[in-house]
């Protein structure tokens, strides 16, 4: 046969061109039992490839949802709440603290204990490895000391205390108005912050194990030991 036919409407023999012994079903040497067979093999070996493609779709498909609801299950409920960051307002899950030792302080920039600061920060960078986490929360709740905005915060506490401990947006923590992490906390423990820097300490399992009031300093005896049982 010339090869160079094909394509130009010339017909060709397949037994005689290319000498391969005729056989009956479909000229490739099986019989009709056999081809039967195979057909019935590749019929199955296709429904089980779609099946398991299927599966395996339905099982993307759930993963997130899965996976979303894994993490809602290992994050306990005192941590289920959303906040702004302070220096750029990013929504801020506080679930990322699931597992670690919290100390939630409500704060203020013109307040007689706003060199509290200082004491938050040393605890934070003692305990951070360990553990702990310290979240601060301004707010104006308390003799209208938290005035500014959020870049005006930011600026006062990193320039003045050099705070690098988590902070977020000016928050309401008392009164009808207080946001659904300070409800939580005081059904907790029965105390809602009566002034700047009332302290909530929660262990690794999300429970609200102490709370101390503002005159109390981080750096008190009565702070630093039940942080220091919780980080057991």
């Amino acid at each position: 046969m010339d090869l160079n036919s094909i394509g130009e409407g010339k017909s060709f023999n397949k037994s005689a061109d290319f000498n391969l012994p005729r056989t009956g079903f479909c000229d490739i040497g099986y019989s009709e039992s056999q081809s039967s067979l195979w057909y019935k093999t590749m019929k199955f070996r296709t429904t089980t490839t779609l099946a398991a493609g299927l599966l395996l779709t339905l099982l993307t498909l759930h993963a997130p949802a899965a996976a979303q609801s894994a993490t809602a299950a290992a994050c306990p409920a005192i941590l289920q709440y959303q906040f702004p960051r302070l220096q750029d307002d990013k929504p801020q899950n506080l679930c990322q603290y699931a597992g670690k030792v919290v100390l939630v302080v409500n704060t203020a920039s013109y307040c007689g204990f706003t060199s509290q600061y200082e004491g938050l920060e040393a605890l934070y960078a003692k305990y951070e490895k360990r553990g702990l986490v310290v979240l601060g929360f301004p707010s104006n709740d308390f003799g209208q000391q938290e005035p500014g905005a959020s870049k005006e915060i930011a600026d006062f506490c990193f320039n003045t205390y050099g705070v690098k401990f988590p902070m977020f947006a000016k928050t309401v923590v008392s009164g009808e108005g207080r946001t659904a992490l300070y409800a939580a906390l005081e059904k907790a423990t029965g105390r809602t912050p009566k002034w700047n820097f009332h302290k909530y300490l929660i262990d690794r399992h999300g429970k609200v194990v102490d709370n101390f009031l503002s005159i109390t300093g981080p750096q008190s005896s009565l702070v630093v030991n039940a942080i220091e049982k919780a980080l057991q």
